[in-house]
C-alpha cells in the first residue's frame, strides 16, 4: 500500500492511496477461505466446494466487502502513520475507472483537529451576581397562583356570558358536515376572553345563557398543528350546559390544601424555594458566560470549517423551525438572512470554546460516568412514545454520534463547574432586573474570541439573540455533530473525543435514524395533556394542586 501526502494547508489534509491488486486478492482469497467450510453445493461434501466455484457463485459480493475491508484499513492506516486527529469522518473516493485485478486509487480528504494549549485556568475572576428573595416577590407570586387558579360560581339565572366567565359546554365538530377525530366533548369548560379555543370560537359564546344552544363557524389557523385541519372551516354545535361567574378566592390555608400542600406558610416556603433555585438558574448563566468570555477572549485558533459548518446549519434548523411557529414568520425569516454571518460567527464560537472546554477536561480527567449516562437515557426516553423509547435507547447505544450530543451538555457543564471551583469568585447583590440586564447586556455585547465586528445588538426578541443564548446556555457551546472516522487504529485519543461530543467514534455510514419524539400536546395548566391534534385547545377543569406545583415565575 502507497500513502502520499498531497495537501497540507492549515488544518486540511489530503492523501493519495494506491492499493496493490495483489493486496486485493489476497482479501479475497482469505474471504473464499473463510466462507468455504459453510458453503453448501449438490455433489460436494459440506466443506468441500473448490474455492473456484465458490468465487463464480459469490465473487461480487466477496470482492465487494474485501474491497470495504481493505479500504477501511487503508484509512486507518493513513490515520495512525500520520498521527492525524480527524475533526469528522474523512471524505474518501475511488480513483475513476478501476477494474477488477487492477490496483485500486484513493483519495482521502479531511479536516484535523486545530492543537489546542491547555488554558491557563488559574487566576480567573468571575462576579457572582445573587438575588435574594423578598417577601414581596412572595406575596406577588402568590397573588398570580391564585389569579391562575380562579373558582367560579353558578350565574344568577337568565345571566348572559360575559368576557371572564365561565361556561360549561358540550360541543361537537364538523369539517365538510363530517365530524373529525378530537372535535367532541362534554362538559368542558371555558373562559371567554382566555384564548384557549381557537379564534372565534369564544368570540361566538359571547351572550349565551344557560341551556341555550348554538352552532358557530369557525376556520382554524393555516399554521395549526393537525396540518389535516389547517385552514379549514368547521362548524361546532355547541350546547351550554352552565354560566358560572367569578368567586372571589381567598388566598388562605384552605386554599393552600386545595393546591395539595398542608398550610399557606408550606406554601410560602415551596414558592421560595423555586424563586431561589429560579435565580440561581440565571445567576448561574451569568456566571457561565462570564467565564466562557474569559476564555474566548484568550484564544484564537482555527478551527475546522467542517464542524462549524455542522453547527451552524444545526443553528439555522432550529432557527427556521422557530420562525415557521412565529406570527411574523416572514419577518423572522428576513432578519435571519440579513444576520446569517452572525450566526456563522456563533458557531465558529462555540466550535471553538467546545475544543477549549474538551483539552481542559481531558488534562484534568473530567468524565461523564457510565451510571450519569444511563441517567441521561432514561431522562431522554422520556420524551417518546412508550413503544419507541425501546428502539430511542438502542439508536443510543448503536450511534456514538447521538450518545455523544447526549452526553455533551453534562460533560460541558462539569468542566465549568471545575472552571468555577478554581475562580476567584466575589459576590454582589442584585435586584432580579438588574441580573436579567446583566445577561441581557452579556448577550448583546456577546462577540467572537477576536471580538471582531457584529451588528449593534436590538433591544427587541431577535431569532440572534435566541442563538446566542443557547450559545451559553444549556450545555450547547460545543463542537456540535463533529465527527472522528470509524477507526480504532488512531495512534492516541482526540482532545475532542472525550468531552463535547467524549467517546464519538464517527457517524457509520448509513446512521439510523432516532425514533421520532412524542407529540406535544396542548398545556392543561402548565401539564400536557397528550391531546397536541385537537382542534380546540380545550382546558380540563382545574385541578387540585396535589398534581400542580404553583408556577414560581
Amino acid at each position: 500500500m502507497q500513502i502520499k501526502e498531497t495537501t497540507n494547508d492549515g488544518l486540511k489534509r489530503a492523501y493519495a492511496i494506491t492499493i496493490p491488486a495483489s493486496e486485493i486478492e489476497g482479501r479475497v482469497a482469505k474471504e473464499i477461505k473463510k466462507i468455504a467450510p459453510q458453503m453448501r453445493m449438490p455433489g460436494f461434501r459440506p466443506g468441500k466446494v473448490p474455492a473456484n466455484l465458490i468465487r463464480k457463485m459469490h465473487g461480487e459480493q466477496i470482492h465487494a466487502q474485501a474491497m470495504n475491508d481493505v479500504i477501511r484499513e487503508s484509512i486507518d492506516k493513513t490515520i495512525a502513520d500520520n498521527e492525524l486527529r480527524p475533526a469528522m469522518q474523512p471524505k474518501v473516493e475511488m480513483g475513476d475507472g478501476y477494474e477488477e485485478g487492477k490496483d485500486a486509487t484513493l483519495t482521502m480528504e479531511l479536516e484535523v483537529l486545530p492543537k489546542v494549549e491547555a488554558p491557563d485556568t488559574d487566576g480567573m475572576k468571575i462576579e457572582r451576581l445573587t438575588v435574594p428573595v423578598d417577601e414581596a416577590q412572595v406575596d406577588e407570586t402568590l397573588q398570580r397562583i391564585a389569579g391562575q387558579n380562579k373558582s367560579y360560581k353558578d350565574a344568577d339565572e337568565g345571566r348572559a356570558a360575559q368576557e371572564g366567565d365561565q361556561l360549561i359546554i358540550d360541543f361537537v365538530g364538523r369539517v365538510d358536515g363530517e365530524e373529525f377525530e378530537g372535535g367532541k366533548a362534554e362538559g368542558a369548560p371555558l373562559v371567554i376572553g382566555s384564548g384557549q379555543f381557537i379564534p372565534g370560537f369564544e368570540d361566538q359564546l359571547t351572550g349565551a345563557k344557560t341551556g341555550e344552544e348554538k352552532t358557530i363557524t369557525v376556520t382554524f389557523p393555516e399554521n395549526y398543528q393537525a396540518t389535516h385541519l389547517a385552514g379549514k372551516e368547521a362548524e361546532f354545535d355547541v350546547t351550554v350546559q352552565q354560566v358560572k361567574v367569578e368567586d372571589e378566592t381567598t388566598v388562605d390555608d384552605d386554599f393552600a390544601k386545595n393546591l395539595g400542600l398542608e398550610s399557606l406558610d408550606k406554601l410560602k416556603e415551596l414558592i421560595r424555594g423555586q424563586l431561589e433555585q429560579e435565580t440561581a438558574g440565571l445567576t448561574r448563566t451569568q456566571m457561565k458566560r462570564a467565564l466562557l468570555d474569559q476564555l474566548a477572549a484568550g484564544h484564537d485558533f482555527a478551527v475546522p470549517h467542517g464542524m462549524v459548518d455542522a453547527e451552524f446549519d444545526q443553528i439555522w434548523s432550529q432557527l427556521q423551525q422557530e420562525a415557521a411557529r412565529a406570527e411574523d414568520a416572514d419577518a423572522m425569516r428576513k432578519e435571519m438572512e440579513d444576520e446569517k454571518d452572525d450566526y456563522r460567527r456563533i458557531a465558529e464560537r462555540r466550535v471553538r470554546l467546545g475544543l477549549l472546554l474538551s483539552e481542559i477536561g481531558q488534562q484534568n480527567n473530567i468524565q461523564v460516568s457510565s451510571q450519569e449516562m444511563n441517567m441521561l437515557i432514561q431522562q431522554a426516553v422520556q420524551q417518546y412514545r412508550p413503544e419507541d423509547r425501546e428502539k430511542f435507547i438502542q439508536y443510543i447505544q448503536q450511534e456514538p454520534m447521538a450518545a455523544a450530543q447526549l452526553r455533551a451538555p453534562l460533560y460541558e457543564d462539569k468542566v465549568v463547574d471545575f472552571l468555577f471551583d478554581k475562580a476567584e469568585i466575589t459576590d454582589r447583590e442584585v435586584t432580579r432586573e438588574e441580573l436579567e440586564a446583566a445577561i441581557e447586556a452579556e448577550e448583546d455585547g456577546e462577540q467572537t474570541p477576536a471580538e471582531t465586528e457584529k451588528p449593534a445588538a436590538k433591544k427587541k426578541a431577535s431569532a440572534k439573540k435566541t442563538a446566542e443564548a443557547k450559545d451559553e446556555t444549556g450545555g450547547e457551546a460545543k463542537p456540535a455533530a463533529k465527527k472522528a472516522p470509524a477507526k480504532k487504529a488512531a495512534p492516541k485519543k482526540d482532545a475532542a473525543a472525550d468531552a463535547s461530543a467524549d467517546g464519538d467514534a464517527g457517524k457509520k455510514p448509513a446512521a439510523k435514524k432516532a425514533p421520532a419524539k412524542k407529540a406535544s400536546g396542548d398545556k392543561v395548566n402548565g401539564e400536557e395533556t397528550g391531546e397536541g391534534d385537537k382542534p380546540a385547545a380545550k382546558k380540563a377543569p382545574a385541578k387540585k394542586a396535589a398534581t400542580k406545583k404553583p408556577a414560581a415565575k
